[in-house]
């Protein structure tokens, strides 16, 4: 069993929490536990930070997750040239990670990683066979019931949990109501959000995740079997074919029409298989409105922190920015020197700001530890024409779904607690985005589970300065299955070793991405190095000069070192089904999400004026709740419930009062019933 490598210091920390003040305790009670901490502090060697309280008991939590940001983006890592004053505000008020790593360089696994405190590869949160993240909305893989997250203890602490944003970890395994990936099934008691997240796809635009793929496929299946059909009609004229089977013609030109057609409109199928919000477990918005999301994401993270500041509580708002297509309103349109990125990018730091703004207004800033990262590195292949639109990575080599290479997997990151976390602080030492989850559970007064393996370390220690170095001495750097790199971190030399055991092959050769792919392979077009390339990251952090095995002293021994825990962490894994692989992570309808009936779908639930409609319809009954429009969809079980409250109010209906043209299904010479559409 693997736990986290506890200092005496640790234990004092983690007594304080659990036994901490609670409301209405005298103000001596915290300063003598100050005291006795610092005391203890110098009885072990340690300097105390002077000005810092002791860490007070059950913060609140607010997590803020970007989606593709490039360390390199934010103006506190070393950027000029785009504004992020916010971002820059809270690390000015916080301590600021400069050796941060996600635990994969894709969204998928790397999310897992984070809630979990588990490297992907245990979670069963990856595959062997190139598909990297989650596909489809509905798919049948996603993270594991078994598994558990921050979410899930904090909740049994007595937190009230949200999540606003991307998910992309699940939905349903067997049906459309057992909703064992979702949120709500690992600790969040409040979603709103994408279950898979933002996508060029949702907006026809460039790069395409999966449109152009499947559009190539059905168009070469289309002219097969079209050529098919030509070649025995072919056949017969030419009297090739004595009995030429007219059937199979027909059919075969049927088939050919049918792939034409889907070819066609696969990407109108996207944009309402993928491409839609829920409010907890009902879908609410089918197709997504793009030009609104950016607004109800915000209200909404502003409301639960209205909602909930009589705390405790955890809010993790997991931006859809700054992934393409770079949805940003008119207001940042234009107004960075970067172009349609850069843009998103002061458009995020903006709402940033608001979510901070909120913590000020409400007094809840002194007790909320506020933690800003992305989900790992910037998109180097993110490109349209000649515009670049994914992230940069400073001085780090490569980008997202690279593996091993710095680019992918350094990420920007800030923790804020005002009076319990220095202010202004630099850390260089390896953390991992998987440290957040037992600094969070310990924090909140929960344990980290003893019944399995967690890879994440406390970092609360480090944070408040109380020790020079991270509880990690070893941090291997996975691509799906595949081991690409390892670090170490030698502190008796000061050094931080890494080694590279495959890298991807650039295309074109030296241009340091794999363009003309969404991403760089993990395996096939990959140099397996032999021996491995060995860097020290502590003098050569972009990995940009490869040290020599006749130069170096140490580099036997550290790549043998590295090569024996990466034996010793294999041999620690249990056998799981690896949740990303082709049988899970394919399209199936039965377990497709939707709103509406058949074959008329679709709804938006979130437009304001719907909210306010059925707000006035139910506040109306006498006795009736406020509105709680997470529960309401238009299908007939909302009607049925609608139809208890007009028994009362005796007005019109809200799903189906409003007879209109429908936009997204235009039919002629009739009018119907359909879902609001404002």
């Amino acid at each position: 069993m693997l736990l986290p490598n506890m200092h005496c210091s640790d234990d004092v920390n983690a007594l304080s929490l659990v036994m901490g003040t609670e409301a209405g305790e005298m103000t001596c009670h915290s300063c003598s536990r100050s005291c006795l901490a610092a005391l203890l502090g110098v009885f072990l060697g340690l300097e105390p930070v002077l000005g810092l309280d002791a860490p007070r008991s059950r913060p609140n939590f607010l997590l803020l997750l970007a989606d593709d940001l490039g360390i390199g983006d934010v103006g506190c890592y070393g950027n000029s040239t785009i504004r992020t004053p916010n971002i820059d505000r809270l690390a000015e008020g916080g301590v600021r990670l400069t050796q941060h790593l996600a635990a994969e360089a894709v969204c998928t696994p790397s999310r897992a990683a984070f809630l979990t405190g588990r490297y992907p590869i245990r979670t069963g949160m990856t595959s062997g066979n190139g598909h990297r993240v989650l596909q489809w909305a509905a798919g049948a893989g996603g993270l594991p019931p078994e598994e558990i997250t921050f979410a899930k203890i904090l909740k049994e602490q007595g937190y009230v949990t949200g999540l606003v944003g991307k998910w992309h970890l699940g939905l349903n395994c067997h049906n459309t109501s057992d909703h064992c990936h979702h949120p709500l099934s690992h600790g969040f008691q409040h979603f709103l959000g994408l279950p898979l997240g933002m996508m060029g796809d949702c907006a026809g635009a460039e790069p395409s995740e999966k449109r152009m793929t499947l559009q190539y496929r059905l168009h070469r299946c289309s002219q097969a079997s079209a050529l098919a059909a030509l070649t025995l009609v072919a056949g017969k004229l030419i009297r090739l074919f004595h009995a030429p089977r007219w059937a199979l013609v027909f059919t075969l030109a049927v088939v050919a029409a049918v792939f034409a057609a889907a070819a066609r409109h696969v990407g109108d199928f996207i944009v309402y298989a993928d491409c839609f919000l829920m409010r907890n477990h009902t879908v609410t918005q089918q197709p997504l409105r793009l030009e609104r999301v950016t607004g109800l994401m915000l209200r909404e993270a502003e409301s639960f922190l209205q909602r909930n500041k009589h705390g405790p509580f955890m809010l993790l708002v997991s931006f859809l920015h700054v992934h393409t297509p770079l949805v940003t309103t008119k207001d940042f349109q234009g107004r960075s020197q970067h172009g349609p990125y850069g843009d998103n990018v002061e458009e995020m730091d903006w709402m940033v700001g608001r979510i901070l703004d909120t913590l000020d207004q409400e007094g809840l800033t002194n007790n909320t530890l506020v933690y800003f990262a992305s989900d790992h590195g910037g998109s180097l292949e993110s490109r349209a024409g000649h515009v670049q639109l994914g992230g940069w990575n400073g001085v780090y080599r490569g980008g997202k779904g690279m593996g091993g290479w710095e680019g992918g997997i350094r990420v920007p990151a800030i923790f804020r607690w005002p009076g319990v976390l220095p202010e202004g602080q630099v850390v260089d030492e390896p953390t991992s985005m998987m440290d957040v989850f037992p600094t969070v559970v310990l924090l909140g007064g929960g344990a980290e589970p003893t019944d399995r393996v967690i890879d994440g370390r406390n970092l609360l220690p480090l944070l408040r300065g109380e020790t020079s170095h991270s509880d990690h001495e070893f941090l291997l750097h996975y691509c799906e299955v595949f081991l690409h790199a390892a670090r170490w971190v030698q502190r008796d030399r000061g050094k931080v070793w890494k080694v590279h055991f495959m890298t991807p092959k650039f295309h074109p050769e030296g241009a340091g991405a794999c363009y003309g792919r969404a991403v760089c392979p993990c395996f096939g077009d990959v140099t397996e190095h032999d021996p491995p390339l060995l860097f020290d990251l502590s003098t050569d952090p972009g990995e940009a000069h490869p040290l020599k095995p006749d130069l170096e002293p140490e580099f036997h021994a550290v790549v043998e070192k590295l090569r024996q825990e990466a034996v010793k962490q294999w041999s620690s894994l249990s056998q799981i089904y690896q949740q990303l692989g082709t049988i899970y992570n394919i399209w199936r309808p039965w377990l497709q999400p939707s709103c509406g009936e058949f074959p008329r779908y679709g709804c938006d639930l979130e437009s304001f004026e719907v909210r306010v409609h059925i707000s006035a319809l139910l506040a109306r009954a006498p006795g009736s709740r406020p509105w709680n429009h997470a529960a309401l969809s238009c299908g007939s079980r909302a009607r049925r419930a609608e139809d208890r409250v007009l028994r009362t109010v005796g007005s019109g209906r809200a799903c189906s009062g409003l007879v209109h043209r429908s936009r997204a299904f235009p039919q002629r010479g009739r009018r119907r019933r359909t879902h609001y559409r404002v």
